[in-house]
């Protein structure tokens, strides 16, 4: 009986040590004396105990590496520093193993590298307006060579730049200054039009009252009405006012403006109808 329990217990513990458990989204390799033999996928596997060994295991699931902030000089001399996100997975495990030392720290030096590069090649502006490009391009530049270590860059995102805080403040007074300045315009813009259109308003009274004069002698007396009343309001509204310097004119002898005024509307609409009776 002794020999049997042995043999059963020899195969208990081969059996132990030749199954091999891969979680999902993970894989394995394994050496078979000394050299790479094959890949274990997710599952139960076996090996040969004492001849296979599993070298390693790693997650083929997305990855995030972050990069700290790093100190960088753009193309027009102003020191920012960087802070940006990689997101990758492994593609080739065999080749994510053997084909280079330290996988993660040399991800974090190429990402580093290149993204000083990248923003050396441009200016502060260029930079802040031109991110989603500049992350394709080192992106792209990435993958060229992370290929070979059997790894996908799936996408970088630069974080935030820091800017300086004499430049940060230069750049806030700067828009500050740009927004006064649309402001003004803005204002500028509608004092104008509302003096075009109080323009337009009083000619438009003016060859009212002319055509009215003209058509009714008698409504000259209404006329005088208008222009006391209108002297009147006019007085209360300066008597109001601190800074108001007040002129008395007589409304008597303001007729004889309007009378002027309606005078000088006459030959203008005479001149204008013998142009259309010369015309037609």
């Amino acid at each position: 009986m002794e020999p049997i329990i042995a043999i059963v217990l020899a195969l208990i513990g081969y059996a132990l040590g030749s199954a091999k458990l891969i979680n999902q989204g993970n894989e394995a390799l394994v050496e078979r004396l000394g050299r790479y033999h094959r890949k274990l996928k997710p599952g139960l596997n076996f090996i040969v105990p004492l001849v296979d060994q599993v070298v390693m295991e790693d997650t083929t699931r997305e990855q995030i590496l972050d990069i700290k902030p790093q100190e960088v000089i753009t193309q027009d001399n102003i020191s920012v520093e960087v802070d940006a996100i990689v997101y990758w997975r492994i593609r080739d495990i065999e080749k994510s193993f053997y084909a280079i030392e330290d996988l993660q720290g040399a991800l974090t030096q190429l990402t580093t590298t290149t993204l000083r590069e990248s923003i050396a090649q441009n200016t502060l502006e260029q930079t802040n307006v031109s991110r989603v490009e500049m992350d394709s391009a080192i992106l792209e530049q990435l993958n060229n060579i992370t290929t070979d270590w059997g790894v996908d860059i799936i996408r970088l995102d630069i974080q935030s730049i820091t800017l300086p805080e004499s430049v940060r403040k230069s750049r806030e007074e700067e828009q500050a200054a740009v927004i006064k300045k649309r402001a003004l315009i803005t204002e500028a813009e509608g004092e104008k039009e509302a003096a075009i259109k109080k323009a337009e308003g009083t000619m438009a009274s003016v060859q009212i009252i002319s055509q009215a004069l003209r058509s009714n002698p008698d409504s000259r007396d209404i006329l005088r009405y208008l222009v006391a009343q209108d002297y009147v309001d006019a007085s209360q509204k300066l008597g109001e006012s601190n800074n108001a310097k007040i002129v008395f004119v007589d409304p008597a002898n303001s007729t004889e403006m309007f009378q002027e005024l309606i005078a000088e509307s006459a030959i203008t609409e005479g001149h204008g109808k013998k142009s259309e009776n010369g015309n037609t």
